[in-house]
Formats: structure tokens, C-alpha cells, sequence
């Protein structure tokens, strides 16, 4: 037994000895950090690494060797230099609506000092263009103009429901608000909410455009461009530059590549939905949607039976990525990556954020290495494979207990022989 003993012994050694050796050997790209001095730093990740990583970022992990030539891993969080927005109700009566031979009067009550920047009017017209001016009173005596020539519009058919019907405004302080619609179709306001909305800005990355091309397609009566970024990055809003003076409104869908395959009758591309909405004349035409990994987009822009827009630029846009870690050993620390199967690692720092500092340093990046896979071979344990591993282990238990079975029958058998 004691033998057998041994043998389990150094299998569980080898096993474990694999599973540590692995820990980098999983990965394709390695980069050094350095300047750590301190126990918590920030690493800002570049534009190059994006290309070759996950596409949910899972991959990201940071090793240390230390001078005993352990494997230690240190924590992080990623974080993303995104907006924050908040938006406050602010509550408010309806007071009355009129009319005169100029157009019609929606006047609000505010029973609080609060200020506000942003009126959502709904009307029960589906299809409606209209003017607006809106003013701000004291006394109901006296009013001060807000902001006028203001446009509001609703388009509802087969082809198209687009709406916009939001006030957008500096922020104001008045009792009393007074929408006038210059119109000679009487509104019909179905419901009204009045906030004040606050935004910090978050820290934006722009992106070279290495090139576009646009094209008509008659059959579909859609433009189609295609755009091409420098390099793989992270984008989280498009922006399309439109010339054309005229009004107009567009249903339009962004897409981006996610694989391509060759066959016999070509390249293949695979395109995946990333975000869509009505390119229009009324507001600034920029397109939001969770950030992914882009390098190339196919964008569609609906015509119809209208002339094909102008488009003069096409402007890709994300925030800024790093890692916040927390280092507790002295080691040689790499950041690596390129495992695209990986999961999201969980480390017990997650549930401590009020204890991370507000100020810390940024370390340096070294150059990117590839982890050369041939020469982890030639120093690899015997059992590399861990599925071979693992079925050795089942066979050695299973051997393990035969023989404990077979002894003690034997044990028995002497037993009764006494």
C-alpha cells in the first residue's frame, strides 16, 4: 500500500505542476509592466491589443514570476471612461392650454426651485411639423424666451414612425413654463414630462478612418458604405457627416464584420447588427450602442424614392479601457492575452471598490511579445494534455481501489482460516 501511495503522490504532483505551467501557456501575447511601486496601479490598454483579444474582453490576465520561479496572478478591474448621466423628474402642474389667431399655449407649473433643461411633449397626431417656442415666467406677467424656432416632428406611415418631439435647452429656473406651437391644426397633448438632466463627459478615443466607399444600389434604393478603420479598436459611437442642406429623414443600419471564409466562388463576409436609427436633418446625426471590437462597418442608409444623400465624413469614437490591479508580491508582472475561449475572471476586489485609492498611477506597457508555443513544449511535464492526465489519474484510482478490494478480501479470507 505504501508504494501504491507514492505512485498517487507524484501523479498529483505532475498534475498540479501542469496546471500552473499552463496558466501562460494559454495565452498568445505577453507584455511587461513596469514602474510598479506601489500596491494599486491602472495599466491604460492601447489600440493595437484590441484586434487580439476577446470580444467581450475575458481574456485579460496579469502574471507574476517571482524569483523562485512561481506563478502568481494579481486581480484587476476593467473599467471604461464612459459618461455618467442622471436624470431628475421634476414634478409640475398643467395649468391651462389656449389658443389664439397665432397658434396655441401649453402652460406648466413649477411648485419647486428646480431647474430644468429638457421638456418630452407627446401628441396624439401622428404626423405633425411644427414650431416652437418656449418661455419662462416668474409671475405669469412678464415671460422671457427660452429658446424659439425650436422643430418638433412626427412621421408615421408604412415605410417610416419617427418622432422627435424633445426641448432640449440651457438649464432654467422659472415657476412658470409656456410651450407656443405655431400652428393652425389644433395639438393634441397626450402626456408631458419635465427633467433635469445632468451629464459628465466621459474621455473619448478618436479612430482613423483608413478608407470609405459608398454606393448606390438601385434595386434596394439604399446607399451602402463600407468603412475601414486603421486598426481593430473599440468603438462605441459612429457619426455621419451629412452635406446636404435640405431636410430629410432616413432609416439607417450600422453593421460590422465578424468573419469572413473563402470558397470557390469567393470571399465570404459575415456581418453583424450593431445599431440602428433615422438619420435626419433635426439633430445631430451620432449613433450609440455597446462598445465591440470594429474594423470593418457596412453602413445601409434608406432612400427610397428620395435622391441619395451627401455623406462627407464618417467619424468612429470610444472610450478609453484600463485595468485597475492591485499588486501584494514582489514579481516580474506581465499582461497577458489572446485566448478568445476564455471566461471573465472573478476576483474577490470586485466587492471592495471603496477601498481602491481615487489617484493612481499609470504603469508603462513593455513591447509585445508572442508566447512561442514550440518552446513551452520542450520544457513541458510529461503529461502535457490534461484530458491524457486525467485519464491516467481515473486509472490509477481505480487501480488504487482493486487492489485495496483485493487486499482486504484476502484479509478475510485469512481470517476465516484461522
Amino acid at each position: 500500500m505504501s508504494h501504491l501511495t507514492r505512485i498517487s503522490y507524484c501523479l498529483f504532483l505532475i498534475a498540479i505542476s501542469s496546471f500552473s505551467y499552463g496558466q501562460m501557456a494559454e495565452y498568445n501575447y505577453r507584455r511587461e509592466l513596469k514602474g510598479i511601486k506601489d500596491q494599486w496601479h491602472r495599466i491604460i490598454l492601447p489600440n493595437g491589443l484590441f484586434g487580439k483579444t476577446s470580444q467581450n474582453l475575458t481574456d485579460f490576465r496579469i502574471f507574476g514570476l517571482t524569483e523562485s520561479n512561481d506563478t502568481i496572478e494579481a486581480p484587476y478591474l476593467l473599467r471604461q471612461t464612459s459618461e455618467k448621466i442622471s436624470i431628475k423628474d421634476v414634478a409640475f402642474k398643467t395649468l391651462n392650454a389656449s389658443h389664439n389667431d397665432k397658434g396655441y399655449y401649453f402652460t406648466f407649473e413649477i411648485p419647486t426651485v428646480e431647474s430644468i433643461n429638457q421638456i418630452k411633449i407627446d401628441f396624439k397626431q401622428d404626423n405633425f411639423d411644427w414650431l416652437i417656442r418656449l418661455e419662462g415666467s416668474q409671475n405669469q406677467n412678464e415671460w422671457f424666451t427660452v429658446i424659439e424656432n425650436y422643430r418638433i416632428l412626427s412621421i408615421k406611415n408604412t415605410h417610416t414612425d419617427f418622432q422627435f418631439t424633445k426641448l432640449t435647452f440651457p438649464s432654467s429656473k422659472y415657476r412658470f413654463i409656456r410651450v407656443f406651437i405655431d400652428s393652425q391644426e389644433k395639438p393634441e397633448l397626450s402626456v408631458a414630462s419635465i427633467t433635469q438632466n445632468d451629464t459628465i463627459d466621459g474621455t473619448f478615443r478618436k479612430y482613423g478612418v483608413k478608407k470609405i466607399n459608398a454606393k448606390e444600389n438601385k434595386q434596394t434604393k439604399q446607399t451602402e458604405i463600407d468603412v475601414e478603420l486603421e486598426l481593430p479598436v473599440r468603438v462605441s459611437v459612429i457619426n455621419i457627416g451629412v452635406s446636404d442642406t435640405f431636410d430629410y429623414y432616413r432609416p439607417v443600419t450600422i453593421k460590422h464584420l465578424t468573419d469572413s471564409f473563402k470558397t470557390e466562388q469567393g470571399w465570404k463576409y459575415n456581418y453583424s447588427f450593431l445599431t440602428s436609427g433615422t438619420l435626419n436633418s433635426l439633430e445631430k446625426n451620432e449613433f450609440q450602442f455597446n462598445s465591440t471590437t470594429v474594423h470593418k462597418l457596412k453602413i445601409f442608409i434608406e432612400n427610397r424614392d428620395n435622391q441619395p444623400l451627401t455623406i462627407d465624413t464618417i467619424q468612429a469614437r470610444g472610450y478609453i479601457y484600463q485595468l485597475v490591479t492591485r499588486f501584494t508580491s514582489k514579481a516580474t508582472y506581465y499582461l497577458t492575452y489572446g485566448n478568445k475561449i476564455l471566461e471573465r475572471p472573478h476576483y474577490d476586489i470586485e466587492r471592495f471598490t471603496g477601498n481602491i485609492p481615487k489617484k493612481i498611477s499609470a504603469l508603462e506597457l513593455g513591447e509585445e511579445l508572442t508566447i512561442e508555443k514550440e518552446e513551452i513544449e520542450m520544457t513541458t511535464p510529461l503529461f502535457k494534455n490534461r484530458t491524457w492526465l486525467w485519464t491516467i489519474m481515473t486509472v490509477i484510482i481505480v487501480l488504487l481501489g482493486w487492489f485495496s478490494v483485493k487486499m482486504i478480501s484476502k484479509n478475510k479470507m485469512g481470517g476465516n482460516n484461522v
